[in-house]
């Protein structure tokens, strides 16, 4: 009990009073009281707060005892309060307990006031516990519910016999369902198929070994599958066991799992494209080779020359094949340069309609006016050519593909909007179809490697990978729109350039080859692409030596007394001496000599040989009979077109 007792005494006579004070102290009551006689000291008193109990007299000239009670009780419920008095009959005293008084004493019995304030001061202080421990239970079941709603994952608490005793708000929202029907459904209501029993056995084994951990897919309402991982710890609860666990969503998790497999399944194919790429382009270098050869020296109407273009078509579908996995896994040579997008789609005109059905009608429809782009133009023509496959495809029954290209200018709005696109002026290559078209779900995945709708061997799943992969090596942006039988738009954005366009050999390769006189050296440790890249040169006029490795093309150069050699043809990765380290040789000798290198192997393993580097003409193989002779002119008349202009301004001077 408090020392000393602040008391509120409602007493108009003094003596009374005294004598109240006197039984308190008496017993040892320390006690601090504060005496008032009317309504409006006894309210003000109550209002101001320090008190610890209300002593009342019953009667009172302007006031009375359970008037007082009344208000003590409005206004301060938990102050005890004892009625002292003379004239409290048995009745009264009993009314006065029903309207929310502590207790009574008689004035007569003063004896009982020590142990009634004792009683009514215990009970306060057990009040004050007990509401301290409902307010401890109180905040501690707050702080448990707000921990568990705070949870990231779903929480549950359920009998052995799978009724509900708990779960979080999370629950509610993945499962789709109100707490009422929560209550009513178990663990096993939420999974289905051969998952049910599997989580049915691991919910067995939990209340056999007291703990389980479990990953299935929880299934809301509404049908939605989620991957989830589980945990349940056994424990009691009120005697009866019980399941207490949580469920995370490994959505993202099973997401980065996915990815991570994709990328180590293209590491693998990357690796194995690098591994075969050189080997099988110098093989399709022999078929095209001499494939073109054949085919040109055959009349137009000899049906042997319809045979040798379809080998050509079949080689240059092994190209692009080689290409888009290369592209893909990153190991192509990139060899950028300054066009004209939309003389560079009209250049493929002839070879994309081979590749469409007769159902099809394509137009192609260039700008009037284009910006330039910097793009390797071999990879234009794979985006280009994927794109026009897949909308074929997706026009079994015929329909119309259009082919455009214009410039257009992306804004801030649209560059955040668009991950990956910039803002900016930039040339579009639209392709649109009048096919099938594609739902939400399958634009959302058309871009994954090996991702296809299409039929088993009907489709690799890496044309719309490669496109993507291409566009984003020269900086631009793919953009699609598709309805379910409506068709397909694909945008391609390419940002423009400002510099010159670059003179691209065997752009013109229409007609006969360009010819020659000068002294040239083939370099290859391939014998049969050798003798066809030889036979080639020579004829068209060519004086060529030819040698299989970098050694041998130092010995062949020592010894040879003709017309200075001019330009050699070399591959860069050969036994004994490769290309780069005997062109640095020749070039001693030769200061003024041309050096064209040719490889099939992938970017990553001929850019260490430094053959890659500005300035450094490069061949990639395979390449046709057209590509190797106007390169070469090509090389051969920028020497001489050099020269000239240097006599002239010796003969100015």
């Amino acid at each position: 009990m408090k020392s000393p007792l602040r008391i509120l005494h409602l007493e108009d006579d003094p003596y009374d009073a005294t004598l109240v004070q006197a039984a308190l102290e008496a017993e040892g009551i320390a006690c601090a009281i504060t005496r008032v006689q009317k309504r409006e000291a006894f309210v003000a008193a109550l209002e101001h707060g320090d008190i610890d109990l209300i002593l009342s007299d019953y009667s009172l000239p302007t006031f009375d005892g359970l008037s007082a009670v009344g208000i003590a009780r409005a206004r301060r419920p938990d102050l005890p309060v004892i009625l002292v008095s003379g004239t409290l009959g048995e009745e009264l005293a009993i009314d006065s307990l029903k309207r929310g008084a502590t207790d009574y004493v008689l004035k007569t019995r003063l004896s009982r006031l020590v142990p009634a304030v004792r009683r009514a001061m215990l009970e306060v202080g057990e009040r004050a516990e007990r509401q301290q421990a409902e307010q401890t239970v109180r905040s501690e079941r707050n702080f448990l519910e707000v921990s568990l709603n705070s949870l990231p994952g779903i929480f549950f608490l359920f009998d052995q016999a799978g009724k509900f005793l708990r779960w979080n708000l999370n629950f509610e929202h993945v499962s789709g369902r109100t707490a009422a029907e929560l209550a009513g459904l178990g663990p096993l209501d939420f999974f289905t198929g051969d998952e049910k029993d599997y989580i049915a056995k691991k919910v067995g084994e939990a209340f056999t070994s007291g703990s389980v951990n479990a990953e299935a897919y929880f299934t809301a309402r509404d049908g939605t599958r989620t991957p989830y991982y589980f945990t349940g710890q056994k424990i009691e609860v009120e005697g009866r066991p019980c399941l207490i666990g949580t469920g995370i969503d490994v959505s993202e998790r099973k997401k980065l799992e996915g990815q991570f497999i994709e990328a180590q399944k293209m590491e693998v194919i990357g690796h194995l494209a690098s591994g075969v790429a050189h080997d099988f382009n110098n093989i399709l270098a022999v078929i095209m080779g001499y494939s073109s050869l054949i085919a040109v020296d055959l009349l137009p109407d000899d049906p042997l020359r319809k045979h040798a273009e379809e080998i050509l078509h079949a080689a240059d579908r092994a190209v692009g094949l080689t290409r888009q996995l290369l592209v893909f896994s990153r190991r192509q040579t990139i060899q950028p340069i300054v066009l004209d997008l939309g003389e560079a789609v009209l250049g493929m005109d002839k070879m994309l309609r081979r590749l469409i059905d007769e159902n099809i009608a394509m137009t192609i429809v260039p700008g009037t006016e284009h910006g330039r782009i910097k793009a390797d133009a071999g990879y234009i023509g794979q985006v280009l050519m994927n794109l026009v496959v897949n909308a074929r495809d997706a026009m079994p029954n015929g329909g119309r593909l259009a082919i455009a290209t214009s410039n257009i200018t992306l804004d801030e709005n649209y560059a955040r909007n668009h991950p990956g696109a910039t803002p900016g002026e930039h040339v579009i290559l639209s392709v649109s179809d009048t096919g099938t078209g594609m739902s939400d779900a399958v634009k959302a995945h058309i871009f994954e490697a090996f991702f296809t709708t299409k039929a088993a061997g009907k489709g690799t799943g890496l044309g719309l990978a490669t496109c993507q992969t291409i566009v984003q090596q020269c900086s631009g942006h793919i953009a699609v729109e598709s309805e379910p039988g409506k068709g397909t738009t694909f945008k391609v954005y390419f940002p423009q350039v400002e510099q010159a366009l670059d003179v691209v050999a065997g752009a013109s390769q229409t007609g006969p080859l360009p010819r020659g006189t000068e002294t040239l050296l083939v370099v290859e440790d391939d014998s049969a692409v050798r003798h066809l890249a030889r036979g080639i040169l020579e004829a068209q006029g060519y004086a060529v030596l030819s040698a299989s490795n970098g050694r041998d093309a130092l010995h062949v150069a020592r010894e040879h007394k003709g017309a200075p050699i001019r330009l050699v043809v070399t591959d860069v990765i050969m036994p004994l001496m490769g290309g780069k380290v005997m062109a640095e040789w020749l070039k001693v000798t030769y200061p003024d000599l041309k050096i064209l290198f040719t490889s099939g192997y992938t970017d990553d393993a001929i850019s260490k040989h430094g053959v890659l580097e500005p300035g450094v003409a490069f061949l990639s193989k395979p390449y046709t009979p057209a590509t190797l002779a106007h390169k070469v002119r090509a090389m051969l008349d920028d020497e001489s077109e050099t020269i000239s202009l240097l006599k002239q301004g010796v003969t100015a001077g």
